[in-house]
């Protein structure tokens, strides 16, 4: 009999008497696998990194480009992008277990792998705490529950941490920019707010639609943030981020708060999101301590 805690988005295994896995996704939907699993696809980098991370690593025979944490992620053959997936590629592969992103790789792509006779499962993390069960089911679903609850406890134990330093802050404005052109943000429901929220920042474009959501330069001149976060490509500051220098009736401009993290290790649903996590929230503890002095 297998047991694993049940989560919201990554939802759990629930309890069975035969040795077959039974998990609910995302979707709700019901995955039954007889054995564990022994050649895996990922089918998002962040997902790669999360099988890695479980201890999963040495199953996976395919991936989508841009999966390239840790380093032996790198040689694993590839199946397209996690937009374009190339389905002779992955097919050719003989998976028995395909692990899917749904806001990513979308229901089209994913009804298709199921209508090839594939096994799916689909998560959506949208909470800190989602990296964690996905952490556990990976590791259920490949009978590595071990290494998997380590990484899920040692994750939880970080979340904890930040929580303790930085819980009850005053809230402080914060626009999250993810691109320049077109200009692109991300809303409420994002893993990345919930990072924002854990740091007491407030998203000032959280009610905006959809997730991924295309602004104008009017619209973050309205906003006013405190402060403006920018991620960008790679490990290297955007200058793109200091085109807002251009409009010093903001605030977070003429205070000189503008900040930049880098993408792999917060826009990536893994447990090196708490890294990204613990540089946001120095930085915004660092915004709250100057806007604080300026009232004295």
């Amino acid at each position: 009999m297998r047991y694993l805690l049940t989560g919201l988005l990554w939802l759990g295994l629930v309890a069975s008497a035969s040795a077959e896995i039974r998990v609910e996704d995302a979707r709700g939907h019901t995955l039954v696998l007889e054995q564990p699993a022994r050649r895996v696809v990922s089918l998002a980098p962040h997902i790669t990194e999360v099988v890695f991370a479980a201890g999963a690593g040495a199953l996976l025979v395919g991936a989508v480009s841009y999966s390239d944490y840790p380093e032996a992620a790198k040689s694993i053959p590839r199946v397209g992008s996690y937009d374009n997936v190339s389905y002779e590629s992955l097919l050719a592969l003989q998976p028995d277990l395909v692990l899917a992103w749904h806001e990513g790789n979308g229901e089209e792509v994913i009804a298709r792998l199921e209508s090839l006779g594939l096994k799916v499962y689909v998560g959506e993390p949208s909470k800190l705490e989602d990296v964690a069960t996905a952490l556990r089911v990976v590791g259920a679903l490949t009978d590595n529950e071990d290494t998997a609850d380590d990484a899920a406890h040692d994750f939880l134990q970080r979340l904890a941490q930040l929580k303790a330093s930085y819980g009850g802050q005053e809230p402080i404005g914060v626009y999250y920019q993810i691109w320049d052109e077109p200009l692109l943000t991300l809303n409420g429901d994002h893993l990345i707010s919930d990072v924002v929220r854990l740091c007491g920042g407030r998203n000032v474009f959280e009610h905006a639609m959809p997730m991924v959501s295309r602004i104008s330069v009017e619209s973050v001149i309205r906003a006013d943030p405190q402060v403006i976060i920018a991620s960008g490509m790679d490990q290297a500051r955007p200058e793109w981020l200091d085109d807002w220098r251009r409009w010093p009736s903001m605030t977070a401009v003429s205070n000189e708060q503008l900040y930049f993290v880098p993408p792999d290790i917060l826009q990536r649903h893994t447990p090196r999101i708490m890294d990204g996590a613990d540089m946001l929230c120095q930085q915004l503890q660092r915004a709250r301590a100057h806007y604080a002095a300026r009232k004295k």
